[in-house]
């Protein structure tokens, strides 16, 4: 992948420049083949900040009472991006109402006159797929009670934003960029009437990259969930504009949906959110159960792994654990240390997490959120199992190198539950110490039984111990095992400081208990979520010990402490829920 400042990167911000200003020789679309209908979701609350003039992108909160949208200077490029994405036209949809749709009206009126004739940020392939999609999707609502003047504007920016991805969809990186650039070519040229002829080519194209960047697992090379569900979602969205028209979906395009919808459920939780790995968050509500649905695939994948990751589930609990070596080269741009780490879901509520992404706080935030210490597994000395490489110059992207290379796993049934067994090697080089961990959760989804184990394995890990020992005058390798919990969860120390009791907001009680000579204490942590102007405080369970001899072992369990079969409050919400 071409940094901005390399001189592949210039190039290709000059040809972005050079077609986009181009763009503006182009002929108007005349209209739509058909009624445009929205299928992207927005979020009532977003729209009603929006309205209130609190701009809040990318983890920044500007205010625009007293100067126009595009107005408002943005602080960093991750700002720019998501204003001139337009997917906060789903937001401002989600309310609805005139005031919003004025808003809407005046903002889109705006970008034109300044933008429109392929000036500004916003001409990279990936945000003028990703704007197109939502231009279109709203439509109806944007175009209401405009006069004739304004809809010229509309559809002759629209034509010239398509004919822009025709020209340039190849200079979108790989993976989610380039599925955005191609799904809009391929929306746009399916709905206006005078752009079929640009579709064909996109069609294929997508087809191509359908093929070549989805794998046999129904996976993305980055392993972040929220990617995956988004390209899942173009993918859906191309695929139905392509049915509208009457015309047939390409067989890669079709087996693609097919492959990630069952990867999607594994690492969808219990309470319907995704996983939070690698860079990906818990998807936006409603998006993930809205693409499975209008995929119509129903398949759920075998026993085994699903892009890397291994799930068990059981009654209502549902855990997810990173259990394959971290994405490499251009793909770890945004992945994590986290092999072996897991995340653990009762019902409606999220119990162990790990911290998330802290992108959109700011690159010291991002550089921690990476870090094995964010995560729910061990870890050695404060160090993480994968290093992040120096920046490229003048960059932010920092790559995951020096990281596991060997994960073997295995999931087997047990008599009454079933059981997780995986180890890495990401500590071998520095300690000489494998890490190795087994998961046990019973049949009934009531509690799980842990064991982490630190090990020398070959004569040269041994030697290689022996020496980290030494360093340290035998004093011991220092490990904490870290489960990191969800904000809404309320823990307290119990039992003279032998066990940690969880009370989540259903009303379950849990309780984590351990065996051996380590330290049990309950510590600070954060909970770093997208849409949030700073990180959530909450809290985290540590374990931690010395690695004395060429084998550590370390026993754990996590149970419900009373009989709670159904949560009752979460089913009173849900009555109240479907009520309104």
């Amino acid at each position: 992948m071409s940094s901005p400042y390399t001189s592949d990167g210039r190039w290709t911000r000059f040809l972005n420049r050079f077609y986009a200003r181009l763009s503006a020789r182009r002929r108007a679309a005349t209209g739509f083949v058909s009624q445009p209908e929205p299928r992207t979701i927005g979020s009532h609350a977003r729209g009603r900040q929006l309205m209130a003039g609190n701009l809040l992108f990318a983890g920044y909160l500007a205010e625009a009472s007293d100067r126009g949208f595009w107005e408002v200077r943005a602080p960093d490029a991750g700002y720019d991006d998501e204003r001139h994405g337009f997917a906060w036209l789903d937001d401002l949809a989600a309310v609805g109402d005139a005031a919003a749709r004025a808003k809407a009206q005046t903002w889109l009126r705006d970008w034109i006159r300044l933008h429109g004739d392929g000036r500004g940020p916003g001409w990279t392939p990936d945000l003028a797929g990703r704007r197109v999609i939502r231009w279109i999707n709203h439509a109806l609502f944007l175009l209401r009670g405009q006069d004739r003047a304004a809809s010229g504007a509309f559809y002759r920016s629209l034509a010239r934003q398509t004919w822009f991805l025709s020209r340039r969809w190849q200079g979108a990186a790989p993976g989610l960029p380039r599925f955005e650039a191609l799904s809009g070519l391929v929306y746009a040229g399916m709905a206006l009437q005078g752009m079929e002829e640009l579709a064909d080519p996109a069609i294929r194209a997508l087809a191509r990259e359908c093929k070549v960047q989805i794998d046999d697992e129904g996976g993305l090379p980055t392993r972040n969930p929220e990617e995956l569900l988004e390209v899942f979602t173009l993918l859906t969205w191309a695929a139905a504009a392509l049915g509208e028209a009457g015309r047939g979906v390409p067989a890669e395009h079709v087996a693609a949906i097919a492959r990630i919808a069952p990867t999607l459920r594994t690492l969808r939780h219990s309470d319907g959110q995704l996983a939070r790995f690698h860079g990906g968050g818990k998807g936006l509500e409603g998006r993930l159960d809205h693409a499975l649905a209008a995929s119509h695939v129903t398949e759920r994948h075998a026993d085994g792994l699903a892009m890397g990751f291994a799930r068990l589930s059981a009654g209502r609990t549902s855990i997810v654990i990173d259990a394959s070596p971290p994405p490499e080269g251009p793909n770890s741009f945004n992945a994590h240390a986290s092999t072996l780490a897991f995340e653990l879901t009762s019902g409606r509520r999220p119990v162990i997490v790990n911290c998330g992404s802290g992108a959109s706080f700011g690159a010291e935030w991002r550089r921690a959120g990476r870090a094995t210490p964010s995560h729910s597994t061990l870890c050695l000395e404060g160090y993480s199992s994968a290093r992040l490489a120096d920046a490229e110059r003048g960059s932010h992207r920092e790559a995951l190198v020096e990281g596991p290379g060997k994960v073997p796993i295995e999931i087997s049934d047990l008599s009454d539950g079933m059981r997780f067994q995986g180890g890495h090697d990401g500590y071998v080089r520095s300690f000489g110490l494998t890490h190795a961990r087994t998961l046990d959760l019973s049949f009934d989804g009531r509690g799980l039984a842990g064991e982490d184990m630190l090990l020398a394995l070959e004569e040269a890990d041994k030697r290689r111990f022996d020496k980290a020992m030494d360093q340290v005058k035998l004093a011991g390798i220092g490990f904490d095992i870290r489960l990191h919990l969800h904000p809404d969860v309320d823990a307290a120390v119990d039992l003279g400081g032998a066990a940690v009791s969880l009370a989540l907001k259903s009303g379950e009680i849990w309780v984590f208990r351990h065996e051996g000579a380590q330290d049990l204490a309950l510590e600070p942590s954060v909970y770093l979520e997208k849409g949030r102007l700073k990180p959530r405080a909450s809290q985290q369970i540590v374990l931690s010990g010395r690695a004395m001899d060429y084998a550590t072992r370390v026993r754990w369990s996590l149970s419900k402490a009373q009989d709670t079969a159904l949560a009752v409050r979460d089913l009173a919400e849900m009555v109240v829920d479907y009520d309104e």
